[in-house]
C-alpha cells in the first residue's frame, strides 16, 4: 500500500473540504438574503387582495343593474321569442338554460348585460362598468408571474448550479492530485524497494535516475552509496583472501625453508669432499642443484614479501612526475618497447605511500613490456575520475582471455622464468593500503587495460603535511 500518496491525499481532502463547505454555506447564507422568494410572496398577496376586490366590485355593480332594472331606470332590449333564429349566442345560452336571470360580463367592452325571461321573450338590460378586465388580465398575469417564480427559484437554481461546478472543479482537483501523488510517490517506492534490495545483500540494487529535483539527487545519491558499498565489499572480501592466503603463505614459505637449507649445506658438503676424476661433472650437477635451490629461494621471498605487512607512510605524491619517472626508468631495460605519456591538465597530487605507487607502477609497466613484445606500443594515462586520480597503463599486446580475468588479482604460482604469479595481488593490496584499489578497463592500444584509483590530495592535508 502507497502511504505517502494515501497521506498526500488525506491533506488535500482535509485542506479543501472544510473550507468548501464554509464557502457553499456563506454562499447559500447569501442567496437566501437576495432571494426573489419573499417578493413573488408578497405579490401573490397582493393579487388575492385584489382579487376580492374586483369581486366585491362586481357584485356591487351586478346588484345596482339589477336594482336598475326593476326601478325602470334602464331600457331593456327585448329579443321575442319569435325571432329566435336571430338571436345572439348569449341570448340563446340563456333562453336554453331555462334560468329566470343571468349576468353576463363582456371583458372586451367592459359591459355587463341582466338577462330576464319574460314568458318567451328575454329581456336583456345593459350598463358599462369600470375597467375590471384590465385589473383582472393584471391580476392574472401577476399570478402567473408568481407561479413562474415560486417553480423557478433563482436561488435553489443557483446552488443547485454552484455546487455542481465546485464539485466538478474539486473531482478534477481530486483526480490531479491523484496523479501527481502517484508520479511523487513512484520514485519513492523504487528508491526504497532499493534500499530494501541492499539491506538484504543485493549490492548490485540500482534505481533508475530520471529526476534532476530532491528525489532525483536523493535516488542519484543512493546509486552513489551502493556503489562505494559494494566497492569497499568487494575489497573487504579480498583483504580476507589475502588474509588468508598470506597465512598460507606464511607457513609454506617456513616450511620449504626449513628443508631447502640442509640441502644446500648437504649439497656443498658432498662437492667439498669429493676427490674423483669425474669432479667436473659433479661441480656440474652440484650447480644445477644449488641454481633450482636459489630460485626456490626467490620463490619464498616472493610469498614472504605477499605476506608480510609493510608501514604504510601516506604523503603527498605528484603522480604526473612519478609516471614519467618510471616510465623513464624502464625504457633502458626494454629499449623494444614504444612507450608514451598523456597527463592530464590540472591532476591534484594523491595521498599515498610513494613506495607502494612506485611498486605498482613498475609492476603493471614491467608487465605491458613483457604483454606488448618487440615493436609494441605501451601507454600511461592520468586523468581526474568523480574526485579521484586515475592512473592508467596499457598495452599493444594480445589481452587477456577470460579465464585470466576471472582469476587475474588471485596469487597464483607461475612457473615462467621471471614470473612468480604474485605481481597483481601485491599490486592491488598496495592500492588498497593506500585507499583506492585496482580494476582492469577496456584497453586503448587493443590490449590490456589498468586502472589505478587513488585519493586526491586536500587542503587540509596539505597544510598538516606543511606543519608537520
Amino acid at each position: 500500500m502507497n502511504r505517502l500518496r494515501n497521506k498526500l491525499i488525506l491533506i488535500f481532502l482535509a485542506a479543501t473540504l472544510v473550507p468548501l463547505a464554509a464557502t457553499m454555506w456563506y454562499t447559500a447564507s447569501l442567496l437566501t438574503l437576495t432571494s426573489l422568494k419573499p417578493a413573488a410572496d408578497q405579490v401573490k398577496i397582493l393579487a388575492d387582495s385584489l382579487l376580492r376586490t374586483s369581486r366585491e366590485l362586481y357584485q356591487r355593480d351586478s346588484a345596482d343593474l339589477k336594482a336598475r332594472a326593476q326601478k325602470g331606470d334602464l331600457q331593456p332590449q327585448k329579443f321575442a321569442a319569435a325571432a329566435g333564429d336571430s338571436w345572439p349566442d348569449a341570448v340563446r345560452s340563456f333562453h336554453e338554460s331555462e334560468a329566470a336571470e343571468r349576468f353576463d360580463y363582456n371583458q372586451e367592452t367592459s359591459r355587463m348585460d341582466y338577462l330576464v325571461r319574460h314568458g318567451g321573450d328575454v329581456w336583456v338590460y345593459s350598463t358599462t362598468l369600470a375597467d375590471i378586465a384590465g385589473v383582472r388580465s393584471q391580476i392574472a398575469a401577476a399570478r402567473e408571474l408568481v407561479d413562474v417564480a415560486s417553480e423557478r427559484d433563482v436561488r435553489r437554481g443557483f446552488q443547485l448550479y454552484y455546487i455542481l461546478a465546485v464539485s466538478s472543479m474539486w473531482l478534477l482537483s481530486l483526480a490531479l492530485l491523484v496523479y501527481m501523488a502517484h508520479r511523487l510517490s513512484r520514485p519513492i517506492q523504487q528508491l526504497t524497494r532499493g534500499l530494501t534490495a541492499v539491506s538484504a545483500g543485493d549490492l548490485n540494487a540500482r534505481v533508475a535516475e530520471r529526476r534532476d529535483d530532491e528525489i532525483g539527487r536523493a535516488i542519484k545519491a543512493f546509486n552513489d552509496m551502493a556503489e562505494k558499498l559494494q566497492e569497499s565489499t568487494e575489497r573487504l572480501v579480498y583483504l580476507r583472501q589475502l588474509a588468508s592466503w598470506q597465512t598460507l603463505a606464511r607457513k609454506m614459505a617456513h616450511e620449504v625453508k626449513n628443508s631447502l637449507t640442509p640441502i644446500r649445506l648437504t649439497v656443498e658438503e658432498m662437492m667439498a669432499r669429493y676427490e674423483d676424476k669425474d669432479r667436473s661433472f659433479m661441480e656440474q650437477a652440484t650447480q644445477i642443484v644449488v641454481d633450482e635451490i636459489e630460485t626456490l629461494e626467490r620463490r619464498i621471498r616472493a610469498f614472504s614479501q605477499f605476506a608480510a605487512e609493510p608501514p604504510v607512510r601516506p604523503g603527498e605524491v605528484d603522480v604526473n612526475s612519478l609516471l614519467q619517472e618510471r616510465v623513464a626508468f624502464l625504457k633502458t631495460a626494454h629499449p623494444e618497447v614504444a612507450y608514451e605519456c598523456r597527463l592530464g591538465d590540472g591532476v591534484h597530487s594523491v595521498i599515498a605511500d610513494q613506495d607502494l605507487i612506485k611498486g605498482i607502477l613498475t609492476n603493471l609497466l614491467e608487465n605491458a613490456a613483457e604483454a606488448a613484445g618487440e615493436g609494441g606500443k605501451i601507454l600511461g594515462v592520468t586523468a581526474e575520475d568523480n574526485g579521484r586520480v586515475a592512473i592508467e597503463v596499457h598495452d599493444s599486446g594480445p589481452g587477456l582471455s577470460e579465464q585470466a580475468r576471472s582469476s587475474l588479482f588471485q596469487p597464483t604460482i607461475s612457473f615462467k622464468k621471471r614470473g612468480m604469479g604474485l605481481g597483481l595481488s601485491i599490486a592491488r593490496k598496495s592500492a588498497l593500503l593506500s585507499g583506492g584499489d585496482i580494476s582492469l578497463v577496456k584497453g586503448e592500444l587493443g590490449g590490456a587495460g589498468f586502472r589505478v584509483l587513488l585519493p586526491m590530495a586536500t587542503n587540509g592535508f596539505q597544510t598538516r603535511a606543511d606543519r608537520g
